[in-house]
């Protein structure tokens, strides 16, 4: 493999991510950079390749070491041009681990581009066109929330919504730890915190339980 691809991807080194996945990245970033000219994907700052690997690729793969990998199913709320729910899945695809990655979009445009990325680079995913909202009862292993909407809207969300998961991922911004703090004054929750491999500013959280504060 060209080392140049290789050395882009460094940061990931540390984590379950094979060198057979960058190839797979490759040919992603390629499909969002074409599609990018027609639809607004992602903003226009970061649609650049090198910004794009640093901004997206990397900053949704670092998650993969707290998804639930014995589970059937992991959920990426909103998922947009596929952050991260199309980066894990790429991951799971070359772990050799068939769980399903469910993408909730209810955008037409990105769910169409979804779904022919995912049968493109032969991804094991489902893509719904809906808003994950109006859905109730929902069972799955992983939530991963990534500039979706605010911590206490997907915490109600998943509260309400969910009646059985494993965790729920947060990608938290530099604003990211006021939200936090604020947040555990309404709810009770039991989580680790990481720092985030692209942005000092920024941080993941992993949250195992959710409870509402009396």
């Amino acid at each position: 493999m060209d080392q140049e691809i290789l050395n882009s991807y460094s940061k990931l080194n540390d984590l379950n991510v094979s060198r057979e996945t960058f190839l797979d990245f490759e040919n992603y970033i390629s499909l969002i950079i074409e599609k990018n000219k027609q639809i607004n994907l992602i903003g226009q700052n970061t649609a650049k390749k090198n910004m794009l690997i640093e901004r997206h690729i990397i900053d949704s793969a670092q998650i993969i070491d707290f998804v639930d990998l014995n589970s059937n199913t992991t959920i990426d709320l909103g998922s947009g041009a596929g952050f991260p729910g199309i980066i894990v899945a790429i991951i799971l695809k070359n772990m050799k681990n068939e769980m399903n990655v469910h993408l909730y979009e209810k955008s037409y445009h990105k769910s169409h581009f979804l779904k022919k990325v995912s049968e493109k680079l032969n991804l094991n995913t489902k893509v719904f066109q809906k808003n994950i909202f109006e859905t109730k009862n929902l069972e799955t292993g992983t939530i991963m929330s990534r500039a979706f909407k605010p911590m206490p809207v997907v915490l109600d969300l998943v509260y309400e919504n969910f009646s059985k998961y494993k965790n729920l991922i947060f990608f938290m911004g530099k604003s990211g730890k006021k939200i936090f703090e604020n947040s555990k004054k309404t709810w009770k929750l039991e989580y680790l915190v990481k720092k985030s491999l692209t942005s000092k500013d920024s941080f993941l959280i992993n949250i195992k339980k959710i409870e509402k504060k009396n």
